[in-house]
């Protein structure tokens, strides 16, 4: 009953007002783009007293950004396009006496200019802005013209008030869950591989086991958009000594995705020498057992690293590693069995090191 609850739109409200986080978020950034749009309107016709100020509450919606940074920026790629828009329509109208051609060269030429990408997605109100001038039989008037740069100055300028002064957003909690995810199932993942390593036959699991490779490389990524998400947040953020920054995450899930490269280097190798193929062979039993533990210590090691404040105990992961090298260095079962084991050894050695300087 509960569960059905949690899917209906009552209950993504209750999701939101009880537990921080995307729901949350959503809700006060759509309440504060409400605010923002009808405040600017007031402001436009009720203050200043401009004549239907469209562009005011429009700009202010899409000024309340994801971050208070891409509002500041948007804020200046919106002013642009739509100043550049004004200016093209009120040049060709002086210029070209037939409205249509004026139309046709307002929109080509304001849609071509507003394709730099230094106007990003605002680009395209270059041309937009000029067609509506024209189509509403605006653009030979100054004053109007003027009105239209004004109105939506002050709704960009008004969005990025509110988005700036109002619950500025923050993304800190992203960080703790992409970190949390991240350890595990990269941890699961070296689980997974010390049992396919101990088996004779390793082809029997190897499809789950290639498919944890790529929901592990998957939540990488995730983690790598959650850091550059919540440093972009902090970036003159009036909230950025709040709990909710996420800054005592910011080195455990740094040393996570350091972890990743070495860690996919040695599931591969495994998956390599898993296969047979000369001249990487699978290693003789006792190496591999050697192997295992070592990835099973791994696998802890990488939990802790997800904690905030853990200090990780190597010591047993570099006396499993000796281990595997001593194997390693006085092999007598044959240069491929060798070549395998130390594809292994090389990743491994690499994860150890990543883990000390973590």
């Amino acid at each position: 009953m509960n569960s059905r609850l949690d899917r209906t739109p009552i209950g993504w409200i209750a999701r939101a007002l009880r537990t921080p986080g995307r729901e949350r978020r959503t809700l006060v950034q759509t309440a504060k783009a409400t605010f923002a749009a009808v405040a600017s309107w007031l402001l436009a016709t009720q203050v200043i007293g401009l004549p239907q100020p469209f562009l005011a509450p429009y700009a202010a919606v899409f000024l309340v950004e994801s971050t208070v940074y891409r509002s500041l920026y948007g804020w200046v790629q919106q002013v642009g396009a739509v100043a550049t828009g004004v200016v093209l329509a009120a040049l060709a109208t002086l210029v070209i006496p037939e409205q249509t051609v004026v139309l046709a060269v307002v929109l080509f030429a304001g849609l071509l200019i507003g394709s730099w990408y230094r106007f990003g997605s605002s680009g395209v109100w270059a041309g937009v802005t000029g067609m509506l001038l024209i189509t509403y039989g605006n653009a030979g008037n100054s004053e109007l013209l003027g009105d239209r740069l004004l109105e939506t100055a002050l709704g960009a300028a008004i969005g990025l008030a509110v988005n700036m002064l109002i619950v500025p957003p923050l993304y800190g909690e992203r960080l703790a869950v992409a970190g949390d995810r991240l350890a595990a199932k990269m941890a699961g993942l070296l689980e997974d591989t010390a049992e396919l390593v101990r088996t004779d036959e390793p082809e029997a699991e190897i499809e789950d086991w290639l498919r944890s490779i790529r929901d592990v490389r998957s939540m990488a990524r995730e983690a790598e958009e959650a850091d550059r998400m919540t440093r972009e947040g902090r970036f003159l953020n009036l909230r950025r000594r709040s709990r909710h920054t996420g800054l005592r995450h910011d080195r455990p899930l740094r040393a996570l995705r350091g972890l990743w490269p070495p860690v996919e280097q040695l599931v591969n190798s495994v998956r390599t020498a898993s296969q047979g193929r000369e001249p990487f062979r699978y290693p003789w039993p006792q190496a591999r057992d050697a192997l295992a533990e070592l990835l099973l210590e791994f696998a802890t090691a990488i939990r802790s690293a997800g904690t905030p404040g853990t200090t990780l105990d190597l010591d047993r992961c570099r006396e499993l590693l000796d281990q595997v090298e001593d194997h390693l260095v006085s092999s007598d079962r044959g240069v491929t069995a060798t070549l395998g084991l130390g594809a292994m050894a090389l990743p491994a050695r690499r994860l150890l090191q990543q883990l000390d300087d973590g």
